[in-house]
């Protein structure tokens, strides 16, 4: 089980709240203060070989839970969602999947997942996901670590009979999700929202120098809405899977292993050395989270930008990375917001 980071990453953001004047400024927040968290379970358990029948698949499946968390510790709102990143390799190693291709979350595809016609309930994945999110609400991460599983599924009949399939994801994003909650801005009659975009853009082939890369990069935004439009909290954080294989297609990276995301990873990730500013990833990130709050979505969308990157020179002092896919995300979440 993943437990790490968010509380630094939360700490980071109200410290870049406090220095921007920037914090939750809509005057909105009437309600007691709420916990944002976010969590991943990231697998690439089913990637398969390229064979002489056909080709093989890189697949990395992350799942990703928002959660808002009251003093209690008890789940106020849940929303959960999967990236599921299937990328195709030929016997000659070759990547075969369209580099330029959109990947929509199982969220965003809705019924055209196609869960429904093949389930034993009659429930798109969708359904599933959101029966599982209202179950977790009123619970503690105590209540999640006990919560009942047999075989990879809901052990509690209730449960079942609105989640057939596995559970095991689901509990592990949402327990870090709540692990990880901080305040950062929240209050009561917020709404949450989740957004994901994904793309594998920078795949390479094998060649004769080595292996090549089907690389799944998820971004992610976690975040809180007030009344007027205003963002009143928001973790980002991104999943880079890289799934190496050969020259015959055979995939060559560890299929057992938990894939980190950036901001679990954190000093791990290894860009502060390379960084222009000093930063980690994973504080670059926090950073702009925090210059987002008290902002609308218009207002974010209309950040200054000179090829991908933040134009303003206070902003940019703490985030050199490119803005574009933190944007898109924060304007999905704001959007599914609810």
């Amino acid at each position: 089980m993943k437990k790490k980071l968010v509380s630094f990453v939360g700490a980071t953001i109200l410290s870049a709240v406090v220095l921007a004047g920037c914090g939750s400024q809509s005057g909105s927040a009437s309600g007691a203060e709420l916990k944002t968290g976010l969590g991943t379970s990231v697998s690439i358990a089913d990637s398969k070989d390229a064979t002489a029948e056909g080709d093989g698949t890189a697949q990395a499946d992350a799942t990703i839970a928002a959660v808002t968390v009251d003093g209690e510790g008890k789940i106020t709102q849940c929303v959960i969602d999967i990236a599921q990143t299937r990328i195709g390799v030929s016997a000659e190693g070759k990547i075969t999947s369209d580099l330029n291709a959109e990947y929509p979350s199982k969220r965003e595809l809705g019924d055209n997942y196609g869960m429904k016609k093949a389930s034993a309930i009659g429930k798109e994945w969708y359904e599933q996901a959101d029966a599982f999110a209202a179950w977790a609400v009123g619970k503690t991460a105590s209540d999640l670590s006990g919560m009942a599983i047999s075989e990879g599924y809901a052990g509690d009949a209730d449960l079942a009979a609105s989640v057939s399939i596995h559970v095991t994801g689901f509990q592990s994003a949402v327990l870090e999700a709540v692990n990880n909650a901080t305040a950062m801005g929240a209050h009561e009659g917020d709404k949450l929202g989740l957004g994901v975009t994904t793309n594998i853009a920078k795949s390479t082939d094998a060649s004769a120098e080595g292996d090549g890369t089907a690389q799944a990069y998820t971004t992610i935004s976690a975040l809180t809405v007030a009344k007027d439009g205003k963002i009143t909290s928001n973790i980002i954080d991104a999943v880079q899977a890289n799934i190496t294989f050969d020259a015959a297609g055979v995939i060559t990276a560890d299929t057992s292993v938990d894939v980190k995301s950036k901001d679990e990873l954190g000093d791990a990730y290894g860009m502060k050395q390379a960084s222009a500013i000093g930063k980690e990833w994973n504080e670059q990130a926090a950073a702009y989270a925090a210059y987002t709050v008290g902002k609308t979505v218009d207002e974010v969308a209309g950040t200054a930008m000179t090829e991908g990157r933040a134009a303003d020179a206070d902003l940019a002092a703490s985030v050199s990375v490119h803005i574009t896919d933190f944007n898109a995300v924060i304007a999905k979440a704001v959007a599914a917001a609810k």
